[in-house]
Parts: C-alpha cells; structure tokens; sequence
C-alpha cells in the first residue's frame, strides 16, 4: 500500500503511528476529517499484522465522518486500531496499560481526536482512557448493545423499501458474525418472528446462540454468502463481502451492524447486481449517538430509523441507489457546515 496516496484517494488529513514497549502498545492512529469538528475515534482491538490495522483505521475513520455528519453531530471521523501485544490483556493490570499507554500518547491530540469503543473494547477500557485524557465518549454507554438496536429499527426502516414491508415475521435473514452487535441483533430479530441463519469465525458461538434461539440454523462462514436469504446482515470485523464474492449473493437487502463491509468497488458490484445496501455509516450509528448526545436506546435507534426511511425514500423519489443518496447526503452536510469556516 502507497500509504499516501491511499489518503489523498480518501481524504484523509493525518496517520500517527503510537507504540509503547512496556505495555506492548502498537497502534494506528487516523484521522479522516476534522471540518465538523473533533475526529470521533473508534477504538478496536483484536489479532492483526501492521497491514490490516492500517487499512482497517483508513477505513474505518472514513466511515464515521459520514456516520457522525448524517447523525447530524458535530464531530468528525477518526480511528484508533489497536494490534493485540503477543502476550495478550487477559491480565487485567495488562489491560489497564495498554489503555492508559494509549491514552496518554494521545492526550495531546485532545482538541481534534475523541476516543470511543470498537470492537473487543468496552466502557472499562474508556475508563482507563479517561484516566490519562479528557478526549473521550462512551464510557457510561452501553454502545453495542444500542448499536444493535438502532440496526435492528433501520433494518426495518429498508426493508419497508427493499421487501415491501417492515414486518420481520418470516424474513429470512444471514447473520455474519455473532459477537456482541450481532447477537443482540438476533435476539431482537428472533423476537419478531424472523428466520435466522448465523456464522461466526468462531463456530461454537454461533452454535450456541442457535440453541437459545429456537428456530435458528448455523452454517460455516464460507458458505453464509451463497445462501439464499431476504436480508444478509455482516456483523463483522469489516470487509466481509469481497467484491469478487458479490455473484455468489442471493439476497435482496444488505443492512448489518459492520463498518465497511464493502469496498466501493463492492458497492458498486451489488448496486449492478440489484441488490440493494444500506451503508454502515448509515444504519450502525445509533450506539455513537447516545454516546455522544446523552440518547438512550429508544431515542438513539428511532434517529437511525428516520434516518434510513429518509435515505429509502430519496432513493425512490430520485431512482438512486440508498448508499449513493446516503453517501451524498453526509458529504452535503460536510460541505455546507464546513463552508461556514470560509464565510
């Protein structure tokens, strides 16, 4: 990867790499945008080599500057993609470093970055962010468990669009990935009726969702994409859906809970296939919006379904398709708050 050309193609404004030996601290620091104001940093932690947490903090920090301008907050988009050390956190007084070393090293970015929970990060960890910066958000939130509320509501918000109604009551729908927002977007799903079929890279999670949810069938992750479903849902790490895999799909509606599923030229591969897909940025907002606005899960989740039911039905009005209209509707806010700066 030309890592500069990678950030001019995205827009992005600065990469800091951050390593503290002591607590095994290796991690990539991006900031995508800071126009609307400080840089919302997701912070996730998880197995990687230097590649991937690069591309996943490029991509990542890209998708919550639209996430935060189509929420309507005045933040901007960052990400903070955390390499687990080879001897892990399972002790928690090593857990407690690693955050605390982050957050330390990036105390002095405190005006433009605010770190927030990812994957394999939760309120605890903030906490000890917080104890080293003031640049923080989510620490008494519940993001995952809102998050997959907020997809659950604009789910059906699409599916009014791609499906003919929102009603869940047998709608088949994929599941890709199980963890946290996953499985609590199952529980809500299975509660309406809906049909579940779940993956997972680790197989006995999925299998052990299944059996509390009666009615649910398991399948490897290989083989999640060729099933025939109304709605595939990724509820995973990122980038689930390759753009060579888009033929193998048979579903009608892509919406889930996981940042950048798709490339953009994945994006562009499903829209030629007919499929129509919500974007992350658009439909996984609602845990960022009661962090950052005090929400709870109601308000949150209802915020993202008015959001997706605007998206849906501009898309009708002006025969678009949803993540091109949501794409332009986020840079449109960019551009005129932004243009406020220059007035």
């Amino acid at each position: 990867m030309l890592i500069f050309d990678e950030m001019q193609s995205r827009g992005h404004e600065a990469v800091t790499l951050i390593q503290h030996a002591p607590s095994g601290l290796h991690a990539v620091l991006a900031v995508h945008s800071t126009v609307l104001g400080p840089a919302i940093a997701g912070v996730r932690l998880f197995e990687q080599d230097e590649t991937i947490a690069l591309k996943g903090a490029l991509a990542l920090s890209e998708s919550l500057t639209l996430k935060a301008a189509l929420a309507g907050l005045n933040y901007g988009g960052g990400a903070c993609v955390v390499m687990m050390p080879e001897s892990g956190v399972d002790d928690p007084h090593a857990r407690e470093a690693l955050f605390r070393a982050l957050g330390r090293q990036v105390r002095p970015l405190e005006s433009r970055v605010v770190l927030t929970e990812d994957i394999g990060v939760g309120p605890s960890d903030i906490g000890f962010l917080a104890q080293e910066t003031p640049g923080t958000l989510g620490m008494h939130t519940d993001t995952s468990a809102i998050t997959a509320y907020g997809v659950y509501r604009g789910i059906k918000a699409s599916a009014r669009y791609a499906l003919g109604s929102e009603s869940m009551r047998g709608v088949r729908v994929a599941i890709l990935g199980v963890g946290a927002v996953g499985r609590a977007l199952a529980g809500h799903l299975h509660r309406e009726g809906a049909k579940l079929t779940l993956a997972d890279v680790r197989p006995e999670r999925a299998q052990a969702l299944a059996e509390e949810l009666d009615g649910s069938a398991v399948v490897p992750c290989s083989e999640i994409l060729d099933l025939p479903c109304d709605v595939l849902a990724p509820c995973g790490y990122g980038h689930s859906i390759k753009s060579a895999d888009v033929p193998r799909l048979q579903c009608r509606l892509i919406a889930g809970g996981e940042h950048h599923p798709l490339t953009r030229n994945g994006e562009a591969a499903v829209k030629e296939a007919g499929i129509i897909y919500i974007p992350d940025y658009a439909i996984n907002a609602a845990g960022l919006i009661a962090a950052a606005t005090g929400a709870d899960a109601p308000q949150a989740a209802e915020q993202v379904y008015a959001t997706v039911s605007r998206i849906v039905a501009a898309a009708e009005t002006y025969m678009k398709a949803p993540h091109v209209v949501a794409r332009r509707m986020a840079e449109r806010r960019i551009d005129l708050i932004g243009s406020l700066g220059r007035a």
